[in-house]
């Protein structure tokens, strides 16, 4: 159960003085549309938003003020949350494997842009005249934590054949991959828009759009995210993969929206040596952790006084009785932590509590927004 609270100034301030033994996500507002911002005019196209990284009520209400119009929806059950955030939004069904049933509540939602990546997919969808199909492209890119391409995608000859396909049913052809999530590196993007510029080519095909996918990292370390290089090399690309009449551009973003916007904080329930418990693990908000590997943006909070600066590492276990239920490194943490403080998480707005389960019966958290 998501538990709201009120206001708050100050995340450590706000901990020391309410005591929780539930995880609290601090929400930014602020910081969200800031992060809006930055895609909105540093996009040379237009900028959809991945609901599934964090589907909350208050992020699409936010990225909806903030001046998006659009956002990517992987089920029904996302549509119907954009739509009571902005009914007016575009929604891009970009999850290229659906149900029968799916494809008629996407219709009932009035889905603007279809992606698929096999010819089965393409018929289910029936009649396509007049509707945008973006043919969904992989390639052994690499750059990424982990690679989309597995799961989802046509090779480049499938591809050829399924634009074909597109156009000869009356449909409106376009292009879409993912180069895989938190990339960092500029030159996966390159090396799709190239290969999209030549598919096209070999279908004869000229393209409405080209859909850049997500995969725009955030701050999870020391290395921070170079989002303008990444928008110009994309700029780049398209310019010299289609000359100056290319298709108009898309990205949707995720993660590097969302996840900057979110603290993450939990209790210690216990301090054993060189191991700590905490109310939270890869069970619930530090899911990704065993995925992408462990963030260093981890600052302790002392309920009373402060910590000392001499550092131990801590090898950190959730609270389930699953024994996997264990952050994959060690952390560096204040030598004199105890019961009953707080682990301050930054950077935890995406795939935190979208991950989330029951497992054990925890899981229950809250969200205090922020008031700067």
């Amino acid at each position: 159960m998501t538990l709201q609270q009120p206001l708050a100034r100050d995340p450590q301030s706000w901990l020391r003085r309410a005591g929780p033994e539930d995880p609290v996500y601090f929400f930014n507002p602020i910081t969200l549309r800031e992060t809006a911002k930055r895609f909105l005019t540093g996009f040379p196209g237009e900028v959809t938003y991945a609901v599934k990284a964090n589907p909350h009520d208050e992020v699409l209400e936010t990225l909806a003020e903030a001046g998006l119009e659009a956002f990517d929806v992987a089920s029904p059950i996302e549509m119907a949350l954009v739509n009571r955030a902005r009914r007016s939004a575009r929604l891009h069904y970009h999850n290229p494997v659906r149900s029968k049933s799916e494809v008629a509540q996407g219709r009932q939602f009035g889905i603007t842009s279809w992606s698929i990546d096999r010819h089965s997919e393409l018929d289910k969808l029936g009649d396509i005249t007049g509707a945008e199909i973006a043919v969904r492209l992989k390639l052994p890119v690499e750059g990424a934590s982990y690679d989309f391409g597995r799961k989802f995608g046509a090779d480049p000859e499938t591809a050829v054949e399924l634009l074909k396909t597109v156009v000869t049913r009356g449909g409106v052809p376009s292009i879409t991959f993912h180069p895989g999530t938190q990339c960092h590196d500029a030159g996966a993007w390159e090396a799709y828009i190239q290969a999209s510029a030549d598919v096209a080519k070999r279908a004869g095909v000229t393209l409405h759009r080209l859909n850049v996918g997500g995969g725009f990292p955030s701050h999870r370390c020391d290395r921070l995210p170079d989002l303008q290089k990444i928008f110009a090399t994309i700029a780049a690309a398209k310019a010299e993969a289609f000359g100056g009449d290319g298709p108009a551009l898309v990205c949707e973003p995720g993660r590097g929206m969302v996840a900057e916007a979110f603290q993450l904080a939990l209790q210690v329930k216990a301090v054993c040596d060189d191991t700590i418990f905490l109310n939270d693990g890869i069970y619930g908000g530090l899911s990704e952790w065993k995925d992408i590997g462990a963030s260093s943006r981890v600052t302790a909070v002392a309920t009373s006084g402060s910590h000392s600066d001499r550092m131990r590492d801590f090898t950190v276990f959730g609270p389930t009785c699953d024994s996997i239920d264990t952050l994959p490194e060690t952390i560096s943490l204040p030598a004199d932590l105890k019961e009953g403080d707080y682990l301050l998480f930054d950077g935890m707005g995406a795939y935190s509590t979208a991950l989330a389960t029951r497992f054990n019966g925890f899981g229950d958290y809250r969200i205090v927004t922020l008031t700067r």
